[in-house]
């Protein structure tokens, strides 16, 4: 049979069900997005947790939505609205034989995940993961579930008219607003806020990683909006068509212009405020310019794409300042002003920009339909406040939402998992050079000779950390490998610097630098600081200095053994 024998359903139905698992795995990669911009934003000692809470949000919140709220969804949906469906029935994607349901599902999952990891942008720093996991829980088998049960499903809200096309409202609104009421709910990181009120700035450790995080996202997202919109073929009076690609490059269009209006309006925002253009807010700015339009993008003018973005960015640092600085909440990765207040506001400017408007809808229109978003929008975010806020509140009266203030001091890398994700000491390893073997059978790594007049001496230098390498290998061919390494802040002719992040100027008067100590007894002194001082050296202010200090005596712990031999 060749091609043009084939049932044109078949074909259809085959090319569309490909089309939707191929944009459902485009926004599961978003995942990684969410990954790098989230750990970008963190201090580097809670990178290991934010990840691993990025990689249990879609491991717990999609088994559970598959066992509950794929139902609960398709409950909501039947009960609240003008149809009908039973337990059974709300619940047959787990039934045999449904493969089609099933694609669909996955399609739904890879949504509601993305709900759910928004939340751990927001407390970041000092949750305990097992109340985060716990949430995630409760929110892919039932909170999210009865958003969509609400609204795609066929729930009251969607039979009303309410519009959100691919998720603006339903997936970052509801995740923006429910972070903002988690972070609520823990309270702000340890010294975020003074006792007067005014606002410490606690930058993230990564640029680099926030701006990875966003283009991955902005790919992603094509997939969300673009992927939402395009039904590949159709089948009229047996023949083959296309399907709904007048709508797809519509998307496509207005989708590419609000996120790139975002990242403009969120620019000039932050060179009026503070006269330079901020990197992490156009970078915020280009996803809040996503955010805004994706409930709206498949029926607007593009015009009204290109204002919308750009309100959607500018808003972004005066919503993210009044968080901060009036409510007093500690919005760690700005999920609200990206995810909440963007999502908001495309969804209410819908009959403003509306091509329905445009083309002659008149006032009646822009009424009843900014009326009927109104009500989606309050309907949906006060379940999620509500919901969230009981959620937390009952983790809290457990005393689990927190970590304790060492553990939050320490890093929750170590604290919740064990693990330093950036060890700067473990590598490279040196060979030891330049040793003797003592009459026992003992290596010694320092040689054996009597130099230092007889003495122990204690060679202690701060460097740059990323010289650290290059002392070890220099010690190494001196035949001093051993040393000890801290890392510390601290001051000296090095000039301060001013940082800013999320346009809030700070001092960074304490530099990071290593310590590294070395006690000698049988290597001159000299010989290990020179060569910690040629091996450190970069020529420019900061470096370093290095001190020789004498030692009274010294103590071997295992052996008993005193003065020299010790050492």
């Amino acid at each position: 049979m060749t091609l043009l024998q084939a049932d044109p359903a078949v074909i259809a139905e085959g090319v569309n069900l490909m089309w939707v698992l191929v944009v459902t795995f485009l926004i599961f990669f978003m995942h990684a997005g969410f990954a790098m911009l989230e750990a970008g934003q963190v201090r580097s000692k809670n990178v290991a947790n934010q990840l691993t809470k990025n990689l249990l949000t879609w491991s717990v919140g999609v088994t559970f939505f598959f066992l509950v709220g794929a139902g609960v969804n398709a409950l909501v949906g039947g009960l609240t609205g003008p149809g009908s469906t039973g337990v059974a029935s709300a619940f047959s994607v787990l039934a045999p034989g449904a493969a089609n349901a099933w694609v669909g599902w996955l399609f739904g999952a890879v949504f509601a995940m993305t709900a759910a990891t928004i939340v751990s942008g927001a407390v970041a720093g000092r949750m305990k993961l097992r109340a985060y996991v716990a949430y995630t829980v409760l929110l892919a088998g039932v909170i999210y579930p009865v958003v969509t049960g609400l609204t795609w499903a066929g729930g009251f809200l969607g039979a009303m008219g309410f519009h959100d096309f691919a998720g603006g409202v339903i997936v970052h609104a509801m995740g923006g607003v429910a972070g903002l009421t988690a972070a609520y709910m823990v309270g702000p990181r340890v010294d975020r806020f003074n006792d007067d009120g005014s606002v410490n700035v606690i930058p993230g450790h990564s640029l680099t990683f926030a701006a990875l995080g966003t283009l991955i996202l902005a790919f992603g997202w094509y997939g969300f909006n673009v992927g939402t919109a395009a039904t590949v073929f159709s089948v009229s009076d047996g023949t083959l068509q296309l399907g709904a690609f007048a709508t797809v490059g519509r998307v496509a269009v207005t989708t590419t212009l609000g996120m790139a209006a975002g990242a403009i309006g969120a620019a000039a925002a932050t060179l009026y405020k503070t006269g330079k253009v901020d990197t992490l807010y156009v970078a915020n700015g280009l996803l809040a310019g996503l955010v805004s339009v994706t409930a709206i993008t498949d029926a607007i003018v593009w015009p009204g794409a290109v204002a919308v973005g750009l309100l959607a960015g500018i808003q972004l640092p005066i919503v993210f300042a009044f968080v901060e600085k009036r409510l007093k909440i500690d919005d760690v990765c700005a999920v609200f002003p990206v995810h909440g207040s963007a999502g908001v506001l495309g969804a209410l400017a819908f009959p403003f920009v509306a091509t329905e408007f445009w083309g002659g809808g008149g006032v009646g229109y822009l009424v009843s339909t900014f009326t009927t978003q109104l009500v989606g929008v309050v309907v949906i975010l006060a379940w999620t406040v509500v919901a969230t806020g009981v959620v937390f509140g009952v983790i809290k009266a457990m005393g689990e939402i927190r970590v304790s203030r060492e553990h939050e001091i320490e890093g929750l890398d170590i604290s919740e998992h064990g693990v330093n994700t950036y060890p700067e000491f473990g590598k490279p390893d040196t060979v030891t050079d330049g040793g003797f073997t003592e009459e026992n059978g003992i290596v010694r790594a320092d040689g054996g000779e009597e130099p230092n007049d007889g003495g122990i001496k204690l060679v202690t230098a701060f460097i740059r950390p990323d010289k650290l390498s290059d002392v070890k290998e220099g010690l190494a061919e001196i035949g001093a490998p051993s040393l000890s390494v801290t890392n510390v802040s601290g001051r000296g002719s090095q000039p301060a610097k001013k940082g800013q992040w999320r346009g809030e100027e700070y001092t960074v008067d304490l530099h990071q630098k290593v310590k590294i100590e070395c006690v000698v007894a049988d290597i001159p002194a000299e010989d290990v600081a020179v060569a910690i001082r040629d091996a450190a050296r970069t020529g420019e202010p900061g470096d370093g200095k290095v001190f020789v200090l004498p030692v009274e005596d010294a103590y071997q712990i295992r052996t008993g053994e005193q003065g020299t031999v010790a050492v």
